[in-house]
């Protein structure tokens, strides 16, 4: 099993700038392939970023390329989003993923994310 944690959520305008952090425990944090999904009000979730274990390739939704930026420690065992140039449609609740093989299988509980215009 992985346990999954979240922070660094909160509320901004737009254009501003908020990083998100996720600890991860329970398994080799290099061998995990982790993400970043979000979910907006009466929407459903969707894929933001993911990462391989080496942080050797990154992936990204179009919606926030070139805004967005996932990256990982793994020494310290954190993986983070930085999220600029945010848009009142960024608004949502940010999950912490991780993979089980082939399927993000294991979540962390959420942080959320609030974008004023």
């Amino acid at each position: 099993q992985v346990q999954l944690k979240e922070s660094g959520g909160g509320s901004v305008q737009a254009g501003g700038s908020l990083r998100l952090s996720c600890i991860a425990s329970g398994r080799t944090f290099n061998e995990l392939n982790m993400g970043w999904f979000r979910q907006a009000p009466g929407k459903e979730r969707e894929f933001v970023a993911a990462i391989r274990g080496d942080g050797t390739n990154w992936y990204y939704a179009d919606s926030v390329k070139d805004r967005f930026t996932i990256s990982r420690d793994n020494v310290e065992k954190v993986m983070y989003l930085q999220m600029d140039r945010l848009k009142p449609e960024d608004t949502g609740v940010y999950y912490c993923a991780a993979k089980n093989i082939l399927k993000f299988e294991f979540w962390g509980q959420g942080t959320q994310v609030t974008v004023s215009s």
